[in-house]
């Protein structure tokens, strides 16, 4: 094992530079797509690896570059049935063939996915509005909020992540450079130790507590509270189930809403529900969907009880041109449909159950593993200086993902230090594919350990 150094802590990392390209320090630059690329999209270019890749075709858990190479998708939630699933390929095909038009005409083909989603939630939540990405789905929730609290006073998690428009960038730290949270948005630490309190659930509550009165003692009235469940942007934090309950009871009774961002640990990931707030044991106000929607169309969406709804129309009108459109809902009643019928939400509890413990035997070799957390396929692989489970290691995370894509597997970082490896492959993963990941990050970090 590698000899143990006392560097100091890293300094905490924005969300999009992980794992991103840099122009500066790259020898990749002579690539013509790559100049053209940074030449169109300037400084908002936002591409991964230290060499970046250009791919032209999936399926499946498999993408293929333009050199051939095939490298095995642990990174994307996007294509969450599988890449080019063909019942969703399909289903696209066959309705735009036949009619996409905008949410203000009647459709069976909306109404039907709409019933569809619904039957997933608590009956309480029984109002859908489409939208077209997360950011957007997460900016109306934040806005029903509001007009439900009357105030504008906003609690999320110390490295959340929850988009990009205006408003949902002020509540998503690990997304601002140099730019400080505004006044009306305060942090809770990420459910990771139980400290004083006994307990991860009494903890967090207290945190809870304690951000709710610096709200107030700032001047801001409470509104809401919104988190994704499994706390992917704060490192994959996902146990015990339940340990949201109290902190959801404290915002009630505060008079906020309890917003659930599911665009990532949703549809049947976490393997042990269909939705992550469904292992905690608790009713959200309102729930925000996104990226597996699809899996890949673009569409997303909120379902909310229709009195919130109602409150928030009352006072603005609300409408998306292509929110509701039927090929986006052709898409998405595919993605019901194949979770149902491959049972993806059994496949992704047992292939996480043997992930996990694949890398619990390779942790027992290797002390640069500190800790494995997560629920079904959305995993977390924290990695720390040798024997050094309490100093993170980013530059170690750094050569593990670009070693992996050397070895054909793509994955990503997560985490206040980025030093979190953030495992989500396609629920359709195989046990096969399951090992090839696990034994190429063995082989990855024992190269990394012989240098």
């Amino acid at each position: 094992m590698a000899k143990k150094n006392t560097k100091t802590q890293p300094a905490a990392r924005q969300i999009l530079d992980m794992n991103a390209f840099d122009a500066e320090t790259s020898a990749s630059t002579s690539s013509p797509l790559l100049q053209r690329r940074i030449a169109n999209v300037g400084a908002s270019a936002v591409l991964f690896y230290r060499e970046p890749l250009e791919m032209v075709s999936a399926s499946g858990s498999w993408m293929t570059a333009a050199d051939g190479k095939r490298y095995l998708d642990f990174y994307n939630n996007v294509p969450s049935v599988g890449h080019t699933h063909p019942r969703v390929v399909a289903a696209v095909t066959d309705q735009i063939s036949k009619l996409n038009i905008n949410s203000r005409y009647l459709s069976s083909v909306v109404d039907l996915y709409l019933d569809a989603l619904k039957a997933t939630f608590p009956a309480s939540l029984s109002n859908v509005v489409l939208s077209c990405s997360g950011s957007e789905a997460n900016d109306l929730a934040l806005r029903i909020a509001a007009a439900t609290s009357r105030g504008t006073g906003i609690i999320v998690s110390e490295n959340a992540y929850h988009g990009n428009t205006s408003i949902i960038s002020d509540i998503s730290p690990s997304a601002l450079k140099r730019r400080k949270l505004p006044d009306h948005v305060v942090t809770v630490p990420a459910p990771s130790h139980a400290g004083q309190s006994g307990s991860i659930e009494n903890a967090f509550a207290a945190d809870m507590t304690r951000a709710i009165a610096e709200l107030e003692r700032r001047g801001h009235k409470f509104s809401a509270f919104i988190c994704d469940s499994i706390f992917s942007s704060d490192g994959v934090y996902a146990d015990p189930p339940g340990f949201l309950r109290k902190a959801v009871e404290i915002v009630h009774k505060a008079g906020g809403l309890y917003i659930a961002d599911e665009v990532q640990p949703g549809f049947a990931r976490t393997g042990e529900a269909f939705w992550g707030f469904a292992r905690h044991g608790v009713v959200p106000d309102v729930v925000t969907m996104g990226k597996p929607m699809g899996n890949g169309f673009p569409m997303a969406g909120l379902t909310t009880r229709p009195d919130l709804l109602a409150r928030f129309c009352e006072d603005t009108g609300y409408f998306s041109t292509f929110g509701a459109n039927p090929v986006a809902a052709a898409a998405g009643m595919a993605v019901l449909n194949v979770i149902h019928d491959e049972q993806l939400q059994d496949n992704a509890l047992r292939q996480g159950k043997h992930i996990t413990a694949r890398l619990l035997d390779l942790a027992a070799k290797d002390d640069r593993i500190a800790e494995i957390r997560g629920a079904g396929l959305f995993l977390g692989i924290e990695l720390c200086r040798p024997g050094q489970k309490e100093q993170p290691d980013a530059e170690l995370a750094s050569s593990v993902i670009n070693g992996l894509k050397d070895r054909g597997v793509l994955i990503g970082a997560a985490g206040r230090f980025g030093n979190t490896l953030k495992v989500r492959p396609p629920l359709s993963l195989t046990e096969q594919e399951a090992d090839i990941f696990v034994d190429r990050l063995e082989e990855a970090l024992s190269a990394i350990a012989a240098t």
